[in-house]
């Protein structure tokens, strides 16, 4: 594993010399999947929890220091492959077709260089750390995606800033500091095909909060958020003004988890279906539905 991760460590640092373009995200499933597999022989029967995100166990990582200010690690060549290390800082990805798996970054993953960004892959990956919290989203901002990635140690799980965000599989366990907005998902300066599916935010040890879910911005279009656990937040789930499609189905809510209210969304625009009400138990399991989550916010 330390030959092959120096291996890809080293390409992934040379400059560029092209681009592609980023695939486009799948539809979401008609049904959700059963359970969680993965090849270390870890799984969850249900929703994400940390037994079946983030690295996989026994991993042997190799460290790759850092090359911009001590505080980062760039990558720079198109179709990188970082595979097997641990990243202590942040990484910022600067070139397309990235892919970051099976790996620990201490900091946050950004693939924004000014007005410019880049494509890439992220999977079963731990993002941040337990000893402090990250002020700055874990993951942002356009043209990625990520699936089972354990986020820990940040007040912003997940930021959409443009086109093509994929989102699965994944668990976040938010953080805040005073006068921070916390939020599992935001959308800021939206934009195009958004699926955020089969994943579980926890925001309830979060003080300074806004949402597990938080999607209003005007400038994004399609917007689907399906089969999700989620707790926590001032109103946990808030999904409106986005153009084209809305679309909240499926999502359970732990009950009596936010501080205002469940909901503040847009109801008569949004397609909105089969969201409930349920308890968990302390490993995320569902031991009850409450009942039926219904629509509340705007007309």
């Amino acid at each position: 594993m330390r030959g092959r991760a120096l291996l890809l460590l080293l390409a992934a640092m040379a400059p560029a010399a092209c681009q592609a373009a980023p695939a486009e995200p799948a539809p979401a499933p008609s049904t959700p999947p059963p359970a969680i597999l993965r090849s270390d022989g870890s799984s969850c029967p249900d929703h994400p929890t940390p037994a079946c995100t983030g690295v996989l166990r026994g991993t042997e990582l190799m460290d790759t220091g850092l090359n911009t200010e001590d505080v980062a690690l760039r990558v720079r060549r198109e179709g990188a492959v970082l595979d097997g290390v641990h990243v202590p800082g942040h990484l910022l990805i600067h070139a397309d077709n990235v892919t970051v798996r099976n790996s620990v970054i201490d900091g946050d993953v950004i693939n924004a260089d000014g007005p410019r960004s880049f494509s890439f892959t992220i999977t079963d990956t731990t993002v941040g750390t337990t000893t402090k919290c990250e002020p700055l989203p874990a993951i942002g901002h356009d043209k990625y995606k990520a699936t089972r990635v354990l986020v820990q140690g940040h007040s912003d799980g997940f930021r959409v800033s443009g086109d093509d965000v994929e989102i699965r599989d994944s668990y976040v366990k938010l953080c805040s500091r005073s006068g921070d907005h916390s939020d599992g998902i935001q959308a800021y300066n939206g934009g195009k095909g958004l699926l955020f599916h089969h994943n579980t935010v926890d925001q309830r040890e979060a003080k300074d909060i806004t949402a597990p879910i938080f999607l209003v911005d005007e400038k994004s279009r399609d917007v689907v958020v399906t089969d999700n656990l989620v707790m926590g937040g001032t109103y946990s789930i808030q999904v409106r003004n986005a153009g084209g499609k809305q679309v909240v189905r499926g999502n359970k809510l732990v009950d009596k988890s936010w501080v205002y209210g469940p909901v503040d969304s847009e109801c008569a625009r949004t397609e909105w279906a089969g969201n409930e009400l349920v308890t968990i138990d302390e490993s995320y399991r569902v031991t009850s539905i409450v009942g039926p989550l219904a629509c509340a916010g705007e007309s």
